[in-house]
């Protein structure tokens, strides 16, 4: 999830605890030189931390990390995760403290309003992956039912409400109109909507599924996949990707290319296999847990796994998406150039590596 305040989102107690210095070798080409280790046999590593390492929206971090991916196109990556109340992803990327950023596409704007170069080199996901999740009696079943309403988000500030100001916004609602709740994720969203304390709650997989099998909510909309997000929001709205400050990149494009080129050969593998498969490649304490169960989780990868790009490219039009949504909750985009928030190049060299062809329309420079 993306905020603009040092409050990370609710995921299991996964993260790696034992953080070493980033490798000291620096590369000024412009690719991954080959599969395997570099040059002298030690791979350079990168730190990357994830906003939520166990959701779903976030599985290809640590699905390359379990197929091997990483080391496979030569680079060792410690992967973290933001824990409750903590420093988010980006932040931690933005302040020094990791080299990579697994979090949202809409950061790189948020940086640039605030002076800060950052840039998306492999997108992931082309939907934000959530749905609005509301109880049983709520009679809400689109934005235009918000009027009166406690609507849960992940935090106060935090993306899902971004993503909800912007819904209602779309029907004319302003936030006067509907109240927002801080319900959390996981086990707490779904105490909101069992309590009343919420009418609705934006939420992810696995959490959307409990929520079905218990019969306490339903999706009213759905912002888990291309099509629905589109539908919902006027275009495809890219999210998960890797984020790194430019000056980063730009002195680090050989660990750069081989992180993308392992990213884009694991989108390539989702799109090959089953959510079974993906769970059964995942660790055990991801896919199952005192909520769900692995068929559960299943389940719901099998109905959200279309949030996910297979090649790792930004799609046509996402970025101005992404922008419009900045400008309708009251951010200065005036200055914002697109262009420089992301790019392709790394994502196109690694489809070419795998030798695969790109099936997503890529975004210009214009965005």
């Amino acid at each position: 999830m993306f905020k603009r305040t040092l409050i990370g989102a609710a995921v299991c107690a996964l993260a790696v605890t034992t953080v070493t210095a980033c490798s000291s070798s620096k590369s000024s080409g412009s690719g991954s030189s080959s599969n395997g280790a570099a040059a002298g046999g030690s791979l350079p590593t990168v730190k990357l931390m994830v906003g939520g390492i166990d959701k779903q929206i976030y599985l290809p971090y640590k699905l390359a990390d379990q197929l091997g991916f990483y080391k496979k196109y030569g680079v060792n990556v410690e992967l973290s995760t933001e824990t409750q109340g903590g420093v988010g992803a980006e932040d931690a990327m933005i302040s020094g403290s990791v080299d990579m950023a697994g979090a949202w596409y809409v950061h790189t704007i948020d940086f640039q309003t605030k002076g800060k170069a950052v840039e998306d080199i492999v997108n992931l996901s082309g939907a934000p992956g959530e749905r609005e999740m509301c109880a049983t009696n709520s009679g809400v079943h689109s934005a235009a039912d918000f009027a009166g309403k406690t609507l849960g988000v992940t935090d106060l500030g935090s993306g899902t409400d971004t993503l909800t100001t912007f819904l209602a916004a779309q029907n004319n609602l302003a936030p006067s109109k509907y109240h927002k709740l801080a319900a959390g994720a996981g086990a707490t969203a779904i105490a909101a909507l069992q309590h009343g304390t919420a009418a609705c709650v934006m939420t992810t997989q696995p959490t959307v599924l409990a929520m079905e099998k218990q019969k306490i909510g339903y999706s009213a909309i759905d912002l888990a996949t291309a099509q629905g997000a589109t539908a919902a929001m006027g275009g495809t709205w890219p999210s998960a990707g890797v984020l790194a400050q430019t000056s980063w990149v730009n002195s680090h494009k050989t660990e750069a290319q081989a992180v993308v080129n392992a990213l884009v050969a694991t989108m390539h593998w989702i799109d090959t296999h089953t959510a079974a498969d993906i769970a059964n490649a995942l660790p055990a304490t991801y896919v199952q847990n005192s909520t769900i169960t692995k068929a559960d989780y299943i389940e719901a990868l099998t109905q959200d796994k279309g949030q996910f790009l297979p090649d790792g490219i930004m799609p046509a039009g996402g970025p101005k998406t992404v922008l419009a949504t900045e400008k309708i909750v009251g951010v200065d985009t005036s200055k914002v150039d697109l262009s420089t928030t992301f790019t392709n190049d790394f994502a196109i060299a690694a489809n070419k590596l795998e030798g695969t062809t790109t099936t997503s329309t890529p975004a210009g420079a214009a965005g």
